[in-house]
């Protein structure tokens, strides 16, 4: 009972607050989070009243599988972007900036963290501070599709942000594997080419893999059903089932073996949408789907925003440079590799605020920077530039599709009406 209250109070809630989101001109995903927020442990949720919000972190946690299964959606969703007609107009223009865009952030946050260190030792260890630059890189996909979806965008901008947000994962986890490894490194004395080069790799391999298969059998399977219904839920049923089986951990000859859910996820989409002539369709159901599904995650993801880490002066500090230097990497970084692969005036200048948006990619790799001799501080850092950069996030990145031109203002239309497609279609 008490969990259907709390979802119940979740997405209504959401909903509710998007109005008065709408009339005050930002995007419904930044009211889903403030809604979260007002639900969690720091607000309502402090009361203790009967079923009203979320009392503890733990309560929010006990729904983790919702958040886990909306960024499936999300992943697949964006994967369906990857088409070969696509990738051939921006596929190199996407991988470049993809890289360059990360390497370039990743390299200034660390270089301002390791000055601080050496500024004042005490506020962070050098192995936490290049542990944050490799978070740095990380961009959140959820709140970037949220805003692309809401106001219909397209353009070439919007097209490239999707593409470079989903390449962003891989070269991210390939960053943080070997900072981390060089950061314990630097803690043992000792380091470990296998946690440095060969596990990340081979994470990224057995992803992508999985998720080739997968998408190659759900074609397989639809094509035995006619039904709009069934073919959804084939659809739904598969991507429960990616979701799962990129949970699983295990080691072969001393090499330990994961998944990332986005990668499995996102490459199921990209082989699906590509070898199957009705995805289109297909993908526009499931949009539809999973509407609810999006509200809930967001709202979860506001209520397990951690309120106390404010209170905590060195926490602000080094999350103040974090944050400035990695929205400086963002924005520098995105508008040279744009310079680089020549794209047009508009993209280079708005890319870089579109990618600033954190979330569940960074907070994942905070967890794993725990074992850190202060790896507590490296994740209550990432936890304070979350609360800013979803907050604030969203709204800059529908300010920057506006100036781009591929949002259009609201006036006696809406958005959503004028930027809709003439022809109905699944792709965002």
């Amino acid at each position: 009972m008490q969990i259907l209250i709390q979802l119940a109070l979740s997405l209504v809630g959401g909903l509710l607050m998007s109005r008065l989101a709408k009339k005050l001109n930002l995007p419904a995903v930044t009211a889903y989070l403030i809604t979260g927020l007002l639900l969690g442990p720091y607000c309502i949720g402090a009361l203790h009243l009967p079923d009203l919000g979320f009392s503890s972190t733990a309560e929010v946690a006990s729904l983790d599988i919702v958040s886990q299964v909306a960024l499936g959606f999300i992943a697949f969703t964006i994967g369906n972007e990857f088409r070969l007609e696509q990738l051939k107009h921006m596929g190199k223009q996407a991988i470049t900036v993809g890289i360059l865009q990360a390497v370039i952030t990743t390299a200034l946050v660390d270089a301002a963290l390791v000055a601080l260190h050496f500024i004042n030792p005490a506020l962070i260890s050098i192995s936490s501070a290049i542990t944050l630059g490799a978070i740095a890189a990380a961009t959140a996909p959820a709140a970037t599709l949220m805003v692309v979806r809401q106001y219909k965008a397209d353009g070439p901008l919007t097209k490239l942000l999707l593409l470079v947000v989903a390449i962003d994962d891989a070269v991210g986890l390939v960053l943080f594997s070997a900072s981390f490894g060089v950061a314990v490194a630097l803690e043992s004395g000792s380091i470990s080419l296998l946690t440095v080069l060969v596990e990340p790799l081979v994470e990224i391999a057995l992803s992508l893999g999985l998720g080739a298969a997968a998408g190659w059998l759900l074609f397989r399977v639809e094509k035995y059903f006619f039904s709009r219904s069934k073919r959804l839920s084939i659809s739904i049923g598969f991507v429960l089932l990616t979701v799962g089986l990129s949970m699983m951990e295990f080691e072969v000859a001393g090499i330990h073996c994961g998944f990332s859910l986005l990668l499995v996820c996102m490459m199921t989409g990209t082989v699906f949408c590509n070898i199957c002539d009705f995805s289109e369709e297909l993908m526009a159901r499931v949009d539809g789907w999973t509407a609810p599904l999006f509200v809930l995650f967001f709202v979860l993801s506001g209520a397990e925003l951690n309120l106390k880490i404010l209170s905590n002066p060195v926490v602000l500090l080094v999350g103040l440079v974090y944050i400035v230097f990695r929205s400086l990497g963002k924005y520098s970084g995105a508008y040279f590799s744009c310079a680089v692969t020549k794209c047009s005036d508009k993209i280079k200048k708005h890319l870089g605020i579109t990618l600033l948006p954190q979330a569940g990619v960074a907070l994942g790799m905070a967890l794993t920077a725990q074992q850190l001799a202060d790896g507590e501080v490296v994740r209550s850092v990432v936890l304070f530039s979350v609360l800013v950069y979803e907050l604030v996030g969203p709204a800059l990145t529908k300010r920057s599709l506006i100036a781009a031109g591929e949002i259009q203002m609201e006036g006696k239309t809406n958005a959503r009406q004028q930027n809709a497609p003439k022809a109905p279609m699944g792709r965002l």
